[in-house]
């Protein structure tokens, strides 16, 4: 989980150009095991930003470095915010679709906050 938040941070910190902070870590899926001795492949993409939030999207692949077979193990989503020197949240740019893949993943963010905000409300809400 940790290589997975620090290569997430660094595709966000090069989107915004920005320090940025780890806000949540919405969801993680383990699809398969990686034993010992395969190789970790972590790749990271911001898929949507807000005003001041992004989600990064991280995919994990382990891959047998003897036969070069490699499997998805791991799929998982983040929120970062950017800060500004006085550590507070700053505008970050948008993120510009340029393949219907992007825009699919944008799409799927955008539902995925709404979640996030509704779960939020409701829990804000039973804790009082």
């Amino acid at each position: 989980m940790s290589w997975i938040d620090i290569c997430a941070a660094i595709a966000a910190q090069r989107h915004a150009r920005r320090v940025v902070v780890t806000a949540s870590i919405d969801m993680l899926h383990f699809r398969s095991p990686i034993t010992v001795g395969c190789v970790v492949h972590l790749r990271a993409q911001v898929n949507h930003a807000w005003r001041s939030s992004m989600e990064v999207g991280v995919r994990v692949d382990g891959e047998n470095p003897l036969t070069g077979e490699t499997h998805h193990a791991a799929t998982a989503y983040l929120t970062y915010v950017a800060l500004d020197e006085k550590r507070r949240p700053v505008e970050v740019p948008p993120v510009l679709c340029e393949t219907p893949e992007q825009e699919r993943r944008s799409r799927d963010a955008q539902a995925r906050r709404e979640k996030r905000l509704a779960n939020r409300s409701i829990s804000e809400y039973e804790s009082r």
